[in-house]
């Protein structure tokens, strides 16, 4: 389905007015209705490659904020126009760097906060709201709202479900406008934050928007990996309901590896892994870490020791509960066309030695060319079982409607545990 459009041309008020007239908006327009009783979101929506791909006239307008095909390929060949790594995922940091250095004047309408995608418009939010940062840090603060519910043909009628208020400006403008935010999320409606970008590039403006009781939806793939490490597990610490959506990725990892190790005759090799290898797209190891800590939470592998390799991979030693050692590996792996997500998994192999018993190496990967690669290194003495994942390439809003969706009050438990593991194996 694709994106959709407010319901009416946005108006544009000063900040200190909003309030008032989102209020007589629903009693005056809509006497019988206080709007959709569902949640709030607030998103932080930058688009800094976008921005940056229309200003050079590599892309062509609006921007909109929504990771369309026409965006991903003009960021992919600008990570060759610009002579980065071709391994450099096409949204992040380092293209929107490198385009910030190439002439350019074009200019186009800011859509971001009016185009909403489908899969999140179809929840029928009460309030959402964009955080809309300019390239210009010196742009002037505006404030959009109008009225907004899903088109007829996707069950809507004729009375608005919702509305959107959009605060667009430079980013000091925008951080002295963050005043306007809380008479906008009513008590009474659970409020979700989704930070749609890096997580280190303004960290005090995150530590405003996601306070709790807010509900935080991040991206651990994006930004410097300690940084986002440690963001996750202090918030998941503190009490806060997190979501990643790099964690939620990981969810055909975990099934398929508990779908092999489920005959009862594999069962009992679980209790006997000496070796973990996982290889990620990248220099971005949160994802594999992530993955790492979850299978040793679960087994009860105690941590041991862990280090940082010149090779860029990180190694780690575990001990299991029978004093034995379990060596577990998370190394970069350079791929000529990345997902748009970094540090995305793209093998897994994993060794067990049982006693009195054949050993077992087991191979996951994304695709049958990653498990060539992990196939090397003597592994023709052991039981050889090997599984393409399905991995799903979904976009991101509707990972994120997935999350909405589920309406959780609380962080998955098995993320809260295996995100502060994986923060110590990093640091």
């Amino acid at each position: 389905m694709s994106p959709q459009l407010t319901l009416q041309t946005p108006l544009e008020l000063p900040p200190s007015e909003v309030p008032g007239y989102l209020e007589q908006l629903w009693s005056r327009d809509q006497p019988n209705n206080v709007g959709a009783h569902t949640f709030c979101l607030l998103v932080w929506q930058p688009a800094w490659v976008e921005q940056q791909l229309v200003r050079t006239g590599r892309l062509d307008g609006p921007i909109t904020g929504v990771q369309r095909t026409q965006l991903i390929a003009a960021g992919r060949q600008a990570v060759v126009d610009g002579d980065l790594p071709i391994s450099t995922p096409p949204l992040t940091e380092a293209v929107a760097t490198c385009l910030s250095h190439m002439d350019g004047g074009h200019t186009s309408e800011d859509l971001r906060g009016q185009h909403v995608d489908a899969a999140l418009s179809n929840l029928r939010p009460r309030r959402l709201i964009t955080l809309a940062p300019s390239l210009d840090p010196e742009q002037s603060l505006e404030t959009l709202v109008a009225a907004y519910c899903p088109l007829p043909e996707e069950g809507g009628g004729t009375v608005a479900c919702g509305d959107v208020v959009v605060l667009r400006g430079g980013k000091p403008e925008l951080q002295q406008g963050l005043a306007i935010l809380d008479p906008l999320l009513p008590e009474e409606l659970p409020s979700w934050v989704w930070w749609n970008g890096a997580l280190d590039e303004a960290p005090e403006l995150l530590q405003q928007l996601a306070s709790s009781p807010r509900r935080l939806i991040l991206d651990s793939a994006l930004g410097d990996p300690g940084f986002c490490l440690n963001l996750l597990a202090s918030r998941i610490e503190a009490g806060q309901a997190v979501n990643d959506l790099n964690w939620l990725r990981l969810g055909s990892w975990h099934q398929t590896l508990a779908m092999v190790f489920d005959p009862p005759h594999r069962r009992d090799a679980l209790g006997h892994v000496v070796k973990l290898d996982i290889d990620v797209e990248g220099n971005h190891p949160v994802q594999g870490l992530l993955l790492g800590s979850w299978i040793a939470d679960r087994l009860g592998w105690e941590l041991r020791h862990s280090q940082h390799n010149p090779d860029q991979s990180i190694s780690t030693t575990f001990q299991r509960h029978d004093g034995t050692e379990v060596q577990m590996r998370v190394s970069p792996v350079p791929m000529g066309q990345p997902s748009i997500h970094p540090g995305q998994i793209v093998g897994l192999r994993l060794i067990c030695k049982p006693d009195n018993q054949a050993a077992i190496c087991v191979i996951l990967c994304a695709e049958s060319g990653g498990c060539m690669r992990l196939e090397a290194g003597g592994m023709a003495s052991m039981e050889l079982i090997e599984e393409v994942v399905p991995v799903q390439h979904l976009p991101v809003e509707a990972d994120v409607s997935r999350q909405l969706e589920g309406g959780h009050d609380s962080t998955n438990p098995l993320l809260a545990a295996a995100a502060p593991l994986a923060a110590k194996l990093i640091s």
